[in-house]
């Protein structure tokens, strides 16, 4: 079985072996931590292993039956239909096995942002938002919005989404760029063609310990009036928290607490976990130099074009992976994309 690489099996079962002999160490669980983490990583490979015995027993079930039965066309039609069903398991477990990255299988934290072109880039950045919480809903992963700043006539002009979900940081690393929308515009009395831009940031959860110092005095704390969904407290109290670190003017929100020290802290683990993230990139970033590999650009550069006029088509210029059905894609059919990239990764 290929998946973007040869999947070997016998190397899947030495890992969950040596894992299991690390659960009989008498020290095992002094790193609670640690400890659930190789539980985790045990059962994944444990799950992977299972599948691929399961995927193999119907296979050669199914040849087995063909080499008495290979002229009844009823029976040949049933394993065709049954042979659908096996390609989609193995397109899942495909893309499950390139989901190995050392922080693929956490939640993350999504951004939409809106581009230059006022009330267009908003509706356009509403649209990605609900596209995604679409896509979260099919996965059936649970979202948690953050903070959401809505645009001065329609859409939004930010979102942060917390994304709850096995691999959802895995799935969703992916979108991160710049998305580009063009369409005959709502807005536009003349109903004209307008290009529209958002852009999409993603970023894993870290735990509790992650080794980040910050100076209190890199920091520019705002707080606001909190607007939009989020119980009785919202637009009664300034307690919506922005945080800019001034270093590397990163900027991180939180408005869905109870109070503004709540705001606070969530903002700030935000902006650790985007802080650490930035560190490990440019540690890629320098190996990748060294190896004499091309780097990709990823903020800034635009991997994903929608097109609903004079033609329709979605393209992502990553992978070149494209569909005519763009009302699909906007109602969060995004898992050919993903799947796309995550091969070409």
């Amino acid at each position: 079985m290929t998946c973007g690489g040869h999947f070997d099996i016998d190397s899947k079962q030495k890992d969950i072996k040596s894992l299991e002999a690390e659960l009989l160490k008498e020290n095992f669980w002094d790193d609670k931590k640690r400890a659930e983490k190789t539980i985790d990583e045990l059962n994944l490979l444990k799950q992977i292993v299972d599948d691929v015995n399961r995927i193999k027993c119907k296979l050669e079930g199914n040849l087995e039956v063909l080499s008495v039965s290979f002229d009844d066309d009823e029976i040949v039609s049933m394993i065709n239909e049954e042979m659908k069903d096996i390609v989609k398991e193995v397109r899942t477990l495909e893309t499950n096995t390139l989901l190995d990255g050392p922080y693929d299988g956490n939640d993350c934290i999504l951004e939409v942002h809106s581009g230059a072109g006022g009330t267009e880039a908003c509706d356009w950045a509403n649209m990605l938002y609900r596209m995604y919480t679409r896509w979260c809903e099919k996965k059936k992963f649970r979202i948690e919005i953050l903070d959401i700043q809505a645009g001065e006539e329609v859409g939004i002009k930010s979102a942060y989404i917390l994304v709850k979900g096995k691999n959802s940081y895995g799935y969703l690393k992916n979108e991160k760029g710049i998305h580009r929308l063009v369409r005959l515009s709502p807005f536009d009395a003349n109903n004209k063609r307008h290009t529209s831009f958002a852009s999409i940031d993603v970023i894993p959860e870290f735990d509790n310990t992650l080794d980040i110092e910050i100076n209190e005095k890199d920091l520019k704390i705002d707080v606001y009036r909190a607007s939009g969904a989020g119980g009785q407290h919202v637009n009664t109290t300034d307690s919506a928290v922005r945080i800019t670190h001034l270093p590397t003017k990163t900027v991180v929100t939180c408005q869905n607490q109870r109070s503004q020290i709540q705001n606070r802290e969530k903002a700030l683990e935000m902006l650790k976990s985007k802080l650490k993230l930035m560190e490990l990139e440019k540690q890629n970033n320098e190996l990748s130099e060294i190896r004499g590999e091309q780097r990709n650009i990823e903020f800034g550069s635009q991997i994903r074009s929608y097109v609903m006029h004079p033609y329709s088509m979605v393209k992502d210029h990553r992978t070149n992976c494209e569909t005519s059905n763009v009302d699909k894609v906007l109602d969060g059919e995004i898992d050919l994309f993903i799947e796309a990239n995550l091969k070409r990764r």
